[in-house]
């Protein structure tokens, strides 16, 4: 299973948090990453995504459809998203919109066996997949920020 995590991009300061907005800098960031990713992604790709407006905008630059998920909200946790997503086994790979400190957390995980302070860059992508062949153990696929993407082939 393939398991993409991305983060939302640059949101505006203020309160109440759950409602804060990606700046124009964020949508600009959040529909280049999700150009480069709607041409990366599997169709049959499960997208679940935070209920923060920040990570909401950042999905609609993905252009696809997603399921919003209490699991990935700012109050949750790296376990809670896990199953969420029901890594590792499920047959369907996952792309998850969220937030910082709980991507990192969720990527160390998986791939240290504990939860370490890991950062991803706002709009960043980090990409682990399941396993290989060789040893039955995940890798990290990917881990990129916004402006790279257009470096990417």
């Amino acid at each position: 299973m393939d398991l993409i995590l991305w983060r939302h991009a640059e949101a505006q300061d203020g309160e109440p948090d759950a409602k804060r907005a990606l700046t124009s800098k964020g949508k600009r960031h959040a529909a280049r990453v999700g150009a480069w990713l709607d041409q990366q992604l599997p169709e049959q790709c499960r997208i679940l995504v935070s209920p923060a407006v920040r990570c909401l905008q950042t999905a609609a630059g993905l252009g696809r459809r997603y399921t919003v998920h209490d699991a990935l909200d700012t109050e949750s946790t790296a376990e809670r998203m896990l199953e969420a997503c029901g890594w590792p086994g499920n047959r369907f790979p996952a792309l998850l919109i969220g937030h910082q400190p709980l991507l990192g957390e969720l990527a160390a995980l998986i791939l240290a066996g504990a939860k370490q302070p890991w950062k991803i860059r706002k709009a960043g992508v980090f990409w682990i997949k399941g396993s290989d062949a060789d040893d039955n153990l995940p890798f990290i696929r990917l881990a990129v920020g916004p402006e790279l993407i257009g470096t990417l082939r």
